[in-house]
């Protein structure tokens, strides 16, 4: 069975998309630690991160450093965290998440409720920063 990430990947999901190409794909975390929490991942369907082949690995990394960069230019912050948890979902996935200080990248701090348009307008954002 498709992870929810293949899912949204495969539009039966909706998200707020803020980037892809061919090999990965970014959108917003819905249950954010901050404003323009992101999920980075790749379109192959592999649950450890460290399965990836080294090709496709370096290509995700490479990704998220660009969608880094969009967050970076739009969302108020010091410096992009990044984050490999991948124990929530069987899909390999990077949080990109904008911080202030070290306390931003607590998972245990309390997720953030958005409303649908501003969760929109984050991503709209970011996705027009994206180069």
């Amino acid at each position: 069975m498709a992870s929810i990430f293949t899912r949204i990947i495969n539009g039966e999901i909706p998200c707020y998309k803020i980037a892809e190409d061919d090999k990965n794909f970014a959108f917003l975390d819905i249950n954010p630690l901050v404003k323009g929490h992101t999920l980075v991942i790749p379109k192959k369907e592999v649950d450890y991160i460290f399965d990836l082949d080294d090709e496709d690995l370096a290509a995700l990394h490479l990704f998220s450093k660009k969608v880094a960069e969009a967050i970076k230019d739009v969302i108020p912050c010091k410096r992009i965290g990044t984050c490999v948890l991948g124990m929530e979902v069987p899909h390999a996935h990077i949080h990109l998440v904008p911080l202030n200080s070290e306390g931003d990248l607590n998972f245990k701090n309390p997720k953030l409720k958005l409303d649908n348009d501003e969760m929109k307008q984050i991503a709209d954002k970011i996705a027009s920063a994206f180069k």
